[in-house]
């Protein structure tokens, strides 16, 4: 091309490439009211989005990617946690730690009941944002980096002689403990392994599920239970339907009598996959 060419070239890329931001910024914005469920914004949500700012809590968690990725992305937190968690959490944290094995650095901001419903609720709303999949990759509130958070089934108990879920052919269908294994890792809301931990001893939001089998049945013959089921799977099964129906020791499980694990799955789950769960859950021996 010659120099008249070029700059032709050049000024008319130019104008096609503005003619193209300029549409994607509307069409951004014509879209914005509805990716942020903008209707949902109460005084209340803006009053917990005023508590955010004031007590600097980005300063150590993010956002939509935005933050210091010092601490955990609280992106998606209400739906891993729940509400109930959050606020006893957030009126002692101290609560939930050992400060000796978990080095807790979550300071108590000695935050007033008014302000923790109104951050709640705030984060419910940032919660159910389309934020399309940003971060590809955020800071979890999960025990993925937890070590023994990987381990198969056969590997969790300690006789070994369980056989991995992994994925076989039963009769031209998969394994229901493998569809288990992947409820509970991917696919629940919120996915499980985002309180519970298989690794021995290793206790997030919710007790640790390595040797639940065995557990239950303990638990059953114990007088202390107060539930209904007869056998380790009925217990596992009425643990995820029902969770308050026997409560695990420790503040950090419960409050008030009631469990801190949703009472939702009954119907965010068929009745297939709480089968599939109660398979794969049982095989922690």
């Amino acid at each position: 091309m010659n120099k008249r060419q070029t700059r032709s070239f050049a000024l008319i890329s130019t104008i096609i490439a503005a003619v193209v931001f300029l549409g994607m910024t509307v069409d951004s914005h014509r879209q914005f009211p509805t990716l942020t469920n903008a209707q949902q914004i109460t005084p209340q949500v803006t009053r917990g989005k005023d508590v955010w700012h004031e007590y600097n809590c980005v300063n150590c968690h993010t956002l939509f990617g935005e933050g210091a990725y010092y601490a955990p992305d609280l992106t998606k937190i209400t739906q891993q946690r729940g509400a109930p968690y959050l606020t006893a959490f957030l009126k002692d944290p101290s609560k939930f730690y050992d400060e000796q094995r978990h080095r807790r650095l979550m300071p108590n901001l000695k935050l007033s009941g008014e302000e923790i419903a109104d951050l709640i609720a705030f984060l419910d709303w940032v919660s159910k944002v389309d934020n399309q999949g940003w971060p590809p990759r955020p800071i979890l509130v999960t025990g993925a980096s937890i070590p023994g958070m990987d381990l198969t089934v056969a590997q969790q108990n300690t006789s070994g002689n369980q056989p991995p879920p992994a994925a076989r052919p039963i009769s031209g269908k998969e394994d229901p403990m493998a569809l288990g294994e992947a409820l509970f890792r991917t696919t629940a809301t919120p996915v499980c392994s985002a309180c519970h931990s298989i690794a021995s001893g290793v206790n997030l939001a919710g007790p640790s599920l390595a040797g639940l089998a065995s557990r239950a049945k303990q638990i059953i013959a114990s007088p202390e239970y107060k539930g209904k089921a007869k056998d380790a799977e009925g217990f596992i099964r009425e643990s995820i339907v029902t969770p308050s129906a026997h409560l695990h020791p420790g503040d950090m499980f419960s409050a008030n009598g009631m469990s801190f694990m949703p009472d939702t799955f009954a119907k965010s789950l068929t009745s297939e996959q709480i089968d599939q769960l109660v398979a794969y859950l049982a095989s922690f021996q």
